[in-house]
Formats: C-alpha cells, sequence, structure tokens
C-alpha cells in the first residue's frame, strides 16, 4: 500500500529535482535567446520550454515508466553495445567534455570578469578555473555533506536573487525588444526549440530519473502506478518553476541589447542587467550565488562520471577518475564559454535526437511488445540522420566547406525530408518507423501466440 503524499512532500521532491536541473549555467542560454530573438521572443521561448523543460520532465518519467534500472538498462533494449556507447557519450557530454568546463567558464564571466581588465582576461580565467577546479576536485574526493547543504541553501537563493532582478527587468525594463537576428527573423520557434538543446537537461534526465524514484520510493511509494503518479506531480513543480525563471531571463535579454548592446554570451547579459539595476553590490550577490552554484553543480557531475567510468572499469579507481576529469575540465575551460558553446553543439544535434527517440520508444515500448526490431530500426535512421546533422553544424561551426560526400547526402536529405532545415528531419522518418516496424511487431508477435496456441 502506498504512502499518500501530501502536496508539501511533492513540492520537496519537485525543488530537488529543479535542483538536479538548474545548473547555473542554464542562465545564459534564455538570456542569448532573448537577445538574438528580440521582439520574436515569445514565439522563441515557446520553442526553448519544450526542449528545455517538456523533454527533461519526459525523460524523467520515462526511466519510471519503462521500469529500467537505469539509463544503459533503458538503451540496451536496442543492444547492449548501443546501450554501452550510448550512456559513456551522454556521461562525458554532461561530464567533463561540455557541461563539467561550462560551470567554471561560467562562474568567471558573470561573477569574475566584470571586475577584470579585458587585458587580464586570458590570466585571470586560468588563475580563476585553476582555483575553482581545485576545490572541486577535492571536494570530490572527499564527498560531504557540506556540498549537500550548500546546493539546499543555493536553490532558493538563486530563486530570490533572480526573482528580484526579473521584477526589476518587467517593471522598469532597460528597453524595448529590437528586430530579431537573422536566425530568429523566421522560425523563431523552431530555432527556440533547438537551441533548448545547450541546457543538456534532457539528457541529464535519463541519468537523474531513477535519482528521484529512489527519492519517492523512500517517501513510501512502492507501486508502479504511484512511483509515476508521484514523479509526475514533482516533475511538474519543477517544470513550472524552470518555465517562470526561463521565460523571465528571455525577456530580460529581449529588452537588455539597446542598453548592453548584443553580447556573444549569456553570461554577461546576467551581470550587466544586475550591475544596471543593483550597482556593484548586485553584481557581486549574482557573481557569488552563481558561482557557488556552479561549483555544487561541478562537484555533481565529477562525482557521477567517476563513479560510473568506475563501475565500468574497476581496476582504474574512483579517485584517478575524479584528478583525470577535474584538470580535463580545467584545460577546456580555458578555450572560453564561446568557444565551448560552439563546439557542444555539434556533439548536441547529434546526441539529441537519439535522446528524444528513445524517450518515445520508452513510453510507446508496450504498443509494440518490446520488440527489439522496433528499437533497432527507429534508433539507425535517427542516427543516419543526426549524424549527419552533427557533422555539417561542425563545419558551420568551423567555417569550412562541407566535403563532397558530405554536401551530397545533405542536398539529398534537405530535398526529401520534412524540417530538414530547420534541425528536425529526423522527426518524421523515425515516427514513421515506430509505425511501420510496431505494425509488423504487433503482428509478428500475435502469429507466435496463434501458433502457441494451436500447438498446445
Amino acid at each position: 500500500m502506498d504512502t499518500k503524499l501530501s502536496f508539501k512532500a511533492y513540492a520537496v521532491v519537485g525543488m530537488m529535482l529543479f535542483a538536479l536541473f538548474f545548473g547555473a549555467g542554464n542562465l545564459i542560454f534564455p538570456a542569448q535567446l532573448g537577445q538574438y530573438a528580440g521582439s520574436e521572443v515569445w514565439i522563441a521561448i515557446a520553442g526553448f520550454l519544450i526542449t528545455g523543460v517538456g523533454l527533461p520532465l519526459l525523460g524523467i518519467l520515462a526511466i519510471g515508466y519503462s521500469k529500467s534500472s537505469d539509463l544503459q538498462d533503458l538503451s540496451s533494449r536496442v543492444h547492449p553495445i548501443f546501450g554501452l556507447v550510448f550512456t559513456a557519450a551522454l556521461y562525458l557530454t554532461i561530464g567533463p567534455f561540455f557541461a563539467l568546463p561550462r560551470t567554471g567558464a561560467v562562474s568567471y564571466e558573470v561573477g569574475i570578469a566584470p571586475f577584470i581588465g579585458q587585458e587580464y582576461m586570458s590570466i585571470g580565467l586560468i588563475v580563476f578555473s585553476a582555483i575553482f577546479f581545485g576545490i572541486a576536485l577535492w571536494l570530490s574526493l572527499n564527498p560531504s555533506k557540506m556540498v549537500d547543504s550548500i546546493g539546499k541553501f543555493l536553490s532558493p537563493a538563486i530563486l530570490v536573487t533572480l526573482g528580484v532582478l526579473l521584477i526589476a527587468a518587467i517593471f522598469n525594463p532597460m528597453g524595448s525588444p529590437e528586430a530579431p537576428q537573422e536566425a530568429y527573423a523566421s522560425g523563431a520557434f523552431l530555432k527556440g526549440f533547438t537551441e533548448g538543446y545547450n541546457t543538456m537537461d534532457a539528457l541529464a534526465s535519463l541519468v537523474f530519473g531513477i535519482i528521484v524514484i529512489a527519492t519517492v520510493r523512500k517517501l513510501g511509494v512502492t507501486s508502479s502506478k504511484g512511483i509515476l503518479t508521484a514523479t509526475l506531480k514533482s516533475g511538474v513543480v519543477a517544470a513550472a518553476l524552470l518555465a517562470i525563471v526561463y521565460t523571465g531571463i528571455a525577456y530580460l535579454g529581449a529588452t537588455s541589447t539597446s542598453t548592453l548592446g548584443v553580447l556573444e554570451t549569456g553570461g554577461p547579459v546576467l551581470s550587466g542587467a544586475s550591475g544596471h539595476y543593483f550597482g556593484t553590490f548586485g553584481t557581486l550577490l549574482l557573481a557569488v550565488i552563481i558561482t557557488l552554484a556552479c561549483l555544487t553543480t561541478a562537484i555533481g557531475l565529477i562525482v557521477a562520471n567517476a563513479e560510473f567510468f568506475h563501475k565500468l572499469t574497476p581496476k582504474i579507481s574512483y579517485k584517478t577518475y575524479v584528478v583525470v576529469f577535474s584538470v580535463f575540465s580545467f584545460i577546456v575551460a580555458n578555450a572560453g564559454l564561446a568557444n565551448i558553446i560552439t563546439y557542444s553543439i555539434p556533439v548536441l544535434m547529434f546526441l539529441y535526437p537519439l535522446a528524444i527517440v528513445l524517450i518515445i520508444l520508452a513510453f510507446t515500448s508496450p504498443l509494440f511488445k518490446h520488440d527489439r526490431l522496433v528499437y533497432v530500426a527507429t534508433i539507425t535512421v535517427t542516427f543516419f540522420i543526426a549524424i549527419i546533422d552533427g557533422l555539417k553544424t561542425l563545419t558551420g561551426s568551423l567555417g569550412v566547406a562541407n566535403p563532397g560526400w558530405l554536401q551530397a547526402i545533405i542536398d539529398f536529405y534537405a530535398a526529401i525530408l520534412p524540417l530538414y532545415a530547420d534541425g528536425l528531419g529526423w522527426l518524421l522518418p523515425a515516427v514513421v518507423v515506430i509505425a511501420v516496424t510496431g505494425l509488423i511487431a504487433r503482428s509478428r508477435k500475435g502469429v507466435s501466440v496463434q501458433t502457441a496456441q494451436n500447438e498446445y
């Protein structure tokens, strides 16, 4: 018999989920979207919320609904090798390759850069990131309750600080939204949709799902239906908070361009707005809170990655992985926030379609009797479209021409796939393959059952 949870219990779990998703790095993307989208900000943020809020919620629910023990268990429904490679790639993406170094880079851009002269930016980043990842390394080697305590304090502190800043922006905007940048002038919704990939929260949700389910179980909810319901209600709390914060920050970004100008990343937008409304004190307060929030996020990512890879290769110690990931993240962080974001986008254009399709398959799996044929066929089709999207985005980021063979494939996809120009060419083929192979799987299962009954 499940324990009946109160609204307070749902709110507590929801806040925990919000804290898991809301790394301070997420602040920068809606701010940048607002600046670039300008007068199209409301359409763009609607698309952003689907991938930045809706998909992470579905990812959490997918782990519970599928009754998987973890992401590797779920993705191994395609094939055990795919399960291992996909899970490892996802951990590295939300870990030392991109999200982890981003925590240090965001802390520097929002908290330290406003107080440093342009000529000292590079040396400042080296010194700051060395201290930042040194502390993260030390605390990751000896995880303590202190980190959890700081984390519990920081979520409300960030919400209050942001709340004050956003209220000021609403009642006393820095200016009016200006004309959108070219990318948002037409198709702002779909551009916002793919921009939501940058939060990496849909990827992280496939890792966090089991944490939320374990928390719900500790509260006395043990049935599959009860766990799913409790996770959904808690998830709605987290989703509502994320949606409010993202929308407010996007509006702040959209109204800031006449005062701050169009900036390269969202970090200076936040520090500039804080300084505009509250002076040096406001900038310092935001800097301290965001740096601490990024630090706790960094520790969580280091620990999660070290534990996962130590489990895969027990001969390499947990502590060795902590050191390797911390040092590697320090090196990547010194490439600068803009470069980290630029090089992460091709990887996300490849991984996100696979993650979204895996979430869809988790929910539709009972309809096709969990037949591996559907998983393999759908992931294969999605892979061959997404890998080209990733390579196309990479060459665009580097400013180099596509090789002939790659351009030929891109032209072919553009001619036959709806929404390909918007980065969603994989969507319709994946849905069609699920439908067709699902019907084949159902008929095949039906024949097998009928044959067995006749033999009996």
